[in-house]
This record gives structure tokens, sequence and C-alpha cells, in this order.
């Protein structure tokens, strides 16, 4: 079932498959719900999937003003609210994924499990963002995506250059979190990141330590697009952390239980 969802501030598409606990997927910048069309199949086999553009992007209009991580989350919480009507689990990429922790940081009621793929909660921990928005980066993307964005976007293929320019502004300056803030968030969750991804390895591993209930998995041999590269593998390390408890290990040093005191 696709269709439109009127929220406090604009309509957003969506779009709802299989039954299950609610798992929304959140996409990332210069793209739309159809980045997980590996995903969503076989999730959607054990969750009811529920899929949105954000506001700007695939089939959800533009709107005035600069896109920040609280709008789109304000827009994922109302879309909770009033489709799932009840608490979902969440994954976010790359953008997304800064939209999913602040999500999980302002509305954790709303958040079961949290799956963080290709995030962080410093975008100066993101490569290629040290130089500001340049418009040769902005020409790249239009050429490498513009006709997807055009074959859905109700603003035209001529609007992306627009959206590609506020993505990448947003990226030059969200988020901009502490270790301290992060280790508020309440939910369960997985670190899911690529090993030669955007977001450098040394920063992933400060997001998993903050975290006060965080599990870490890198995909081996893939890039920012890993949940394209390697679907399977994927689909299999989200299933198993949405549906299984943790593991109680053998040898445990970071979750070793605390030794009473005196």
């Amino acid at each position: 079932m696709a269709g439109y969802v009127d929220l406090t501030n604009g309509s957003v598409w969506y779009d709802e498959r299989g039954e299950g606990e609610p798992l929304l997927l959140l996409h990332g910048g210069a793209v739309d719900s159809r980045f997980f069309e590996h995903n969503i199949g076989p999730l959607a086999e054990r969750f009811r999937v529920i899929t949105t553009d954000l506001w700007g992007h695939g089939r959800t209009a533009d709107r005035e003003g600069r896109f920040t991580m609280e709008s789109f989350a304000t827009d994922v919480a109302d879309l909770i609210e009033q489709v799932v009507e009840e608490s979902a689990h969440v994954l976010g990429h790359s953008i997304g994924a800064g939209v999913a922790l602040t999500l999980a940081m302002r509305r954790p009621d709303l958040v079961r499990r949290l799956v963080l793929a290709s995030g962080g909660f410093d975008h100066e921990a993101e490569i290629g963002t040290e130089g500001g928005v340049s418009d040769e980066m902005v020409e790249q993307t239009v050429a490498f995506l513009g006709a997807t964005y055009g074959e859905a976007s109700p603003d035209g293929e001529d609007h992306f250059p627009v959206v590609v320019r506020k993505d990448f502004e947003l990226s030059s300056r969200e988020p901009a979190l502490t270790a301290e803030e992060v280790g508020a968030v309440t939910a369960r969750t997985l670190v899911l990141v690529s090993d030669d991804d955007i977001v450098t390895l040394e920063h992933t591993l400060e997001l998993y330590r903050a975290l006060p209930d965080s599990e870490l998995s890198v995909v081996p041999g893939t890039s920012h697009f890993f949940l394209q590269e390697k679907p399977d593998a994927c689909n299999s390390i989200i299933v198993d952390f949405l549906t299984a408890g943790p593991v109680v290990t053998v040898a445990p040093v970071r979750r070793a239980p605390a030794q009473p005191q005196g």
C-alpha cells in the first residue's frame, strides 16, 4: 500500500509491505526509498516494512528552507504516530542514520531497536565534507543520480541540483553531537558499516562505544552502498539483530558485568 500522509509540516510519501513488527527504513541523501530495493522484499518476509521518502526526495516534494535532522525527524515521528500507530524498529542509512539517531534521542518512546548504517554523530568525521560544498560535488551527483530522481519527483529533474546542494550543506553541518549526548540513547542499537565507507572506522568505533547498548558489524569488501552490494549478508545481520536477544557471550570484556563495590 503506497500513498501520501499529511503531517504537521507537510505531506510525505510512504509505502508498506509485509506483516509483523513494524520496521521503518530511512534513506540517505540524494536518493530515496528505492535505495532499499534489495532489502525490502527479504525484510518484509519477517516485518511490516514501512518506507518513506524524506521531504525533497523521491516522491515527496521539496519545501522552502534548508534540510535539518530535526525537520526530518519531526516528520518521521509524525509518520510513526499516524501510520504505524505504535513504536517501530528504525533503520537509517547515511543521512537517514542521523535522522534515526535524532529520533531516538528526541522520541525514545517511538523507537524499539535502532540500526545505524553508515552513520555518525559528528559530521566532521565524514570523508569529503572538509572543504565545504563545491559546484563540482553537486554536478557530479546530479550527473550520477539526476535521471533517477526525475523518474519519481513531483518537482521534476531540473530541481535536483537544489536538493543535492541542500543535502551536501546538511552533511557539512550535521550531525553535531557529542559522545555524551549519544550516550542518552536507550534503544538497543546495531552500528552497521562497510570497511571502506565515507564515515571513518575510527568514528564508527566512537559511536559504537558511546551507545550504552550497542553491537557493531563491519561488512567486508564493500563501500557506502554496502546494503546494495552485499544485500543477503546485510539482510541476514539485520534480521538476526531485530529478532534475537543478546547472546550470552563466553568471555565478555566490554559487556562484562560491573564488579560489586566493597
